[in-house]
């Protein structure tokens, strides 16, 4: 810093002063003298220093004091001025008042100034009109505008020319509104030009974009008068009448009321006139929205300015007019297929690539974001309304299956049978055909109305079996009213048989195809309840076919075991034909059933031949006659085997056992030794245990040769007997009775 360079400067001096005055060795001697001369020096020019710095502060101290003398001369003067100017202004006022009349001038010139220059515009407003109106007769709709916005410019400078001189004189104002007021219409003309083209806007965009631009180009100059004369109403008061115009708000409301009409206007047709009218309704609206929205994206877009977002503003309308159209539809009387129609289309179709999901209209439209068209609500009401009416239609149909079935089971033909042969009517086609349709059309709309119709159509079918079941009740008790009626019983009765093989198997693939793993559980047991009653069907029906073998056997059956029998009738044959023939038509079964079947009507075969020996019709007289008869039980036991054999050919069935009984029989009454016939019995019922003591004595009545106590003998020993029966033998001799006798019959 400065400072510290003097402070150096004076030291390197002081320095080299004391080397000029030390320079030999005496002068060291004078070194106090020299220091008390150089104190005195210093002395003084430190007095010398104080005395200018006092007389510096008192030339300031005078010249201050000479600023504040000639300071309080001006003040007096500028008060003084101030006295004179009062003075003069007071005397001017009256002066300035009768101004007034200068002022009023000035306005007026002004006035005067802005009519001179409309004047030309004023004389030629007629002319200017007449000319506008034929350019808006001619489509040329801007220029049209331009002379529209001249016209309207001179009424609105004289208009407000006339607010800023007198605003309450309305009389002059309404005769510049009246002089100018055919320009109104003019407008209204113009507007209603616009308003065709913004109409047809889809249309005209295709054919001649440079219209609807025109269109567009007076809608902002109109929007820009709009707030530059709003801007001036708040500055001074003043607005020409019929402003603001606001045509781009208009003009969206048209865009709005166009779609609305647009969608309203798909419905041709009424239920009266087509069945599918709200299909094509629908698919009708699908295509419009559809190719609307693609012209709106890549054509119309570009004829509006940015900040219009046209595209989304008309996606926005077109989604509020369906919604309003869908919802006015769901709340019509509906029927079934209509409801599904309807929500098929709200729910899958509208977000489908056939419609706003098209790639073609991506990204603008993000199916996501758009909202439903019906509220969940509305969506349950129908649902709800889909499944009772569904419900009610299913009963009607299943019911109407039924009764057109039960009309061919009178029919004087057979059955169709199917292609492996075997009897079946068109029930269970037709029953599942409706099903399959209910459930494919519930698919469409979500994966929980089909599980529901599936629960539904599962829970009519298990009452529409029970009715099934009853009505085959009532077909077999009419026939046995009138065994002749109807002419093809037997056939359609294994038709019904073989149909419950067709339910139980149509049950399965139906769950199988429409119904997902973890909902099994729900329907077990609606499903264990239709195959018991299938079953019951299937063996009623079976049970009521053999019962038809037997009323034909009975006759014969009733020769066996009699005197006409020993004497050589051929009843067993006729037995052995008849079922025979009855099984060429049971051939037409089923296997599981059919399979049943033969077991039963050879265990049948078997029960009734045994029942005959135990009926006592026949009491052997000698060894001659009991060895004819066993001879003939062996014969005919093996007549039964072969048939039997024949009849559950490749059905792996060994019923052998059941012709051993008849030969087991046979073998007690063919002995000839009495004496071993109690080991013979005994063998009888070890190996069939079921043998009651009435069964023996029945059985050594016809044999005709044992006393009574002899009888009692042996059945009062087997009591004791073991018994050894075959682990596969069924119980045979429970179900056959023996005729009781009074005792001198017994006795013979």
């Amino acid at each position: 810093s400065t400072m510290e360079e003097t402070d150096r400067e004076a030291v390197a001096t002081a320095v080299q002063r004391v080397a000029g005055m030390l320079q030999r060795p005496d002068q060291l001697d004078k070194v106090e003298q020299y220091r008390r001369r150089e104190a005195r020096k210093k002395a003084s020019v430190e007095a010398r220093l104080k005395v200018q710095t006092i007389q510096s502060q008192l030339d300031g101290v005078r010249t201050g004091l000479s600023q504040l003398h000639n300071a309080l001369n001006d003040v007096k003067d500028i008060q003084q001025s101030l006295i004179d100017v009062n003075k003069d202004w007071r005397q001017s006022i009256n002066t300035i008042e009768n101004l007034k009349d200068v002022k009023d001038a000035v306005v007026q010139h002004s006035q005067l100034a802005a009519a001179v220059e409309n004047l030309k515009n004023i004389f030629s407003v007629p002319e200017i009109v007449r000319e506008t109106q034929d350019l808006i007769e001619r489509g040329e709709l801007l220029q049209a505008h331009r002379k529209l916005m001249d016209l309207e410019c001179s009424r609105d400078n004289l208009m407000y020319e006339q607010y800023r001189m007198d605003s309450k004189n309305t009389h002059d104002m309404n005769l510049i509104h009246t002089y100018f007021g055919d320009m109104q219409k003019l407008s209204e003309e113009l507007a209603k030009q616009l308003w065709m083209v913004v109409q047809r806007s889809l249309v005209t965009v295709r054919r001649d974009p440079t219209l609807l631009v025109s269109v567009v180009r007076v809608i902002e100059r109109e929007e820009k008068i709009d707030r530059r004369m709003l801007d001036r109403k708040k500055q001074t008061g003043f607005i020409p009448p019929g402003r603001p115009k606001k045509w781009k708000e208009k003009m969206f409301n048209i865009l709005e009321r166009t779609v609305s009409t647009r969608i309203e206007g798909t419905q041709a047709d009424t239920r009266e006139s087509d069945k599918m009218w709200l299909v094509r309704h629908l698919e009708i609206i699908r295509k419009y929205v559809l190719d609307d929205l693609l012209v709106a994206k890549t054509l119309l877009d570009q004829c509006f300015p940015p900040q219009y977002d046209i595209f989304n503003k008309l996606l926005n309308m077109y989604h509020q007019a369906l919604s309003t159209r869908m919802q006015e539809l769901a709340a019509e009387d509906l029927e079934a297929n209509e409801i599904v129609s309807l929500l098929t289309w709200v729910l899958n179709t509208y977000k489908s690539t056939e419609m706003m999901g098209n790639s073609e209209l991506s990204p603008e439209v993000d199916v996501n974001s758009l909202n439903p068209l019906i509220s969940q609500n509305v969506v349950d009401q129908l649902l709800s309304k889909y499944m009772s009416t569904l419900t009610s239609n299913i009963i009607g149909w299943l019911r109407k299956a039924l009764e057109t079935d039960k009309k061919d089971w009178i029919k004087e033909t057979e059955p169709e049978a199917d292609q492996d042969g075997y009897y079946q009517t068109t029930l269970p086609a037709i029953v599942f055909q409706m099903f399959e349709q209910n459930l494919q059309v519930a698919a469409q709309i979500n994966e929980d109305l089909k599980t529901k119709v599936l629960l539904l159509c599962l829970q009519q079918m298990n009452s529409f079996l029970t009715r099934y079941k009853d009505e085959a009740q009532l077909y077999k008790e009419e026939h046995l009213k009138n065994r002749q009626y109807p002419q093809c019983y037997v056939q359609y009765m294994i038709a019904v048989i073989n149909n419950c093989q067709t339910f139980k198997e149509s049950i399965i693939s139906l769950k199988r195809k429409y119904l997902k793993i973890e909902m099994e559980d729900t329907l077990s047991s609606s499903h264990t309840s239709m195959d018991a009653t299938l079953d019951i069907i299937a063996k009623e029906g079976c049970s009521s076919l053999l019962d038809e073998v037997f009323m034909d056997l009975e006759p014969h059956l009733n020769e066996l075991m009699t005197k006409k029998w020993l004497m050589g009738s051929n009843a067993v044959g006729t037995i052995c034909v008849t079922v025979e023939d009855y099984f060429n038509d049971f051939a037409r079964i089923k296997k599981p059933y059919k399979k049943t079947m033969t077991i039963e009507a050879h265990r049948r075969v078997v029960v009734e031949y045994i029942r005959a020996i135990m009926l006592k019709r026949i009491s052997f007289k000698n060894a001659e006659e009991r060895k004819e008869g066993a001879e003939r039980m062996i014969k005919e036991a093996e007549q039964f085997r072969f048939l039997f054999k024949k009849l559950a050919a490749g059905s792996g069935e060994d019923t052998e056992g059941l012709c051993d009984i008849i030969e087991a029989i046979a073998e007690v009454i063919k002995l000839t030794d009495p004496s071993l016939l109690y080991l013979e019995v005994s063998t009888l019922v070890s190996k069939y245990p079921d043998i009651r003591d009435d069964h023996i004595a029945a059985l050594l009545t016809v044999r005709g040769d044992a006393s009574r106590d002899m009888k009692q003998t042996i059945i009062e020993t087997l009591d004791q007997g073991p018994s050894q029966p075959n682990p596969n033998y069924v119980p045979i001799f429970k179900e056959i009775t023996v005729p009781t006798l009074t005792v001198p019959k017994l006795l013979k």
